[in-house]
């Protein structure tokens, strides 16, 4: 892997709608990387945006409310879209909930989606970083076996 292909999958892997669903296949398929460098590179890449998103939420929130924009109406709307959604699974299961919300690699979940609903919750950072890690390590682990068994079906049908 040389330094182009780490950071195209290093930074796949930052963006708030691809997330691993983008970075895992991109390197696998498209850079034809073996799966077991692209994995830990695209892990790290998706758990960096946490450590900034998480503190930044608490500051960027109270700035947006002090001086509303549109950005505050988003951030309104996806926090209740959040709270609505989750409410009844994170009363039961707790900031546990944040390790199954980030590890199905559906849309709308992730890391990102983690982020802001730690936030939105009320779970501090401390607990909810090595929660939503551990939720992007077993995404990457879920894309990476869907990715591979892609290949080898691919590989028998043609």
């Amino acid at each position: 892997m040389d330094i182009v292909e780490f950071l195209e999958v290093f930074f796949a892997a930052m963006t708030p709608v691809g997330e691993l669903r983008l970075s895992i296949p991109l390197g696998i398929y498209t850079l034809d990387l073996p799966w077991y460098q692209v994995l830990p590179v695209s892990v790290v890449g998706n758990i960096i945006p946490v450590l900034f998103i998480i503190p930044g939420l608490h500051v960027g929130a109270r700035l947006l409310h002090r001086y509303p924009t549109f950005l505050t109406r988003m951030l309104d709307w996806r926090t209740e879209s959040l709270l609505r959604s989750y409410n009844a699974r994170f009363a039961k299961y707790g900031p546990a909930f944040l390790v199954v919300l980030v590890a199905i690699p559906l849309p709308i979940t992730g890391a990102w989606t983690g982020s802001l609903a730690s936030w939105a919750f009320g779970i501090p950072a401390k607990k909810a970083i090595p929660l939503i890690a551990l939720g992007v390590v077993i995404a990457g682990i879920i894309v990476t076996v869907l990715t591979e068994m892609g290949i080898k079906i691919g590989d028998v049908l043609t």
